[in-house]
């Protein structure tokens, strides 16, 4: 069986605290890149967490045709953003809660 690949936007302590160690637990799917707005803070992590692949934009992830999945830790006022560009994308989205704030961003 082939294991997902899974794209992370984003590089918040509480991903790293909270989700990195259990998605890299996964039996079908992995961690296969991870994108900052600050690209040494992405590849950090990927150094740390041995993520082959990491972006200075969450664009350039999102446009990765190798990606299967993203994972959404953003602040939540942008959750529903990313999750458009994500879906724009063909991507399939988790996103922590909540989607957005109130019903209008809808």
């Amino acid at each position: 069986m082939r294991k997902i690949k899974i794209g992370v936007l984003g590089a918040s302590n509480h991903f790293i605290k909270r989700i990195i160690l259990p998605l890299k637990e996964l039996d079908n799917g992995y961690i296969y890149a991870i994108a900052s707005r600050d690209v040494n803070k992405a590849k950090q992590i990927a150094s740390e967490f041995n993520i082959d692949n990491y972006y200075g934009s969450y664009e350039e992830l999102l446009h990765d045709k190798q990606v299967d999945a993203v994972y959404i830790p953003l602040p939540n006022h942008i959750h529903f953003k990313w999750i458009i560009e994500a879906a724009k994308n063909g991507k399939h989205i988790m996103c922590e809660k909540p989607i957005t704030l109130n019903s209008r961003t809808c």
